[in-house]
């Protein structure tokens, strides 16, 4: 190859390798952001669950429709 087309090929190259880390970056954050939002949605349910269990003295369970359904 020509000196003329291997310097357009190294800036794709390292053009798509700083998208590549970017992109994992990404990932990497947004791995961490689901993991919070995962557990707050776990406490929130389980909340719930004891909020009912004490209005109605019972276990309530996970894929029960509410009363008014």
């Amino acid at each position: 190859m020509s000196h003329d087309k291997i310097n357009p090929i190294e800036e794709q190259v390292a053009h798509l390798t700083r998208v590549v880390d970017d992109l994992s970056d990404i990932i990497a954050r947004q791995e961490g952001e689901l993991a919070i939002l995962t557990n707050r949605v776990r406490m929130l349910m389980e909340r719930e669950a004891t909020r009912e269990e004490d209005a109605s003295g019972g276990v309530t369970l996970g894929d029960q429709r509410p009363p008014h359904w």
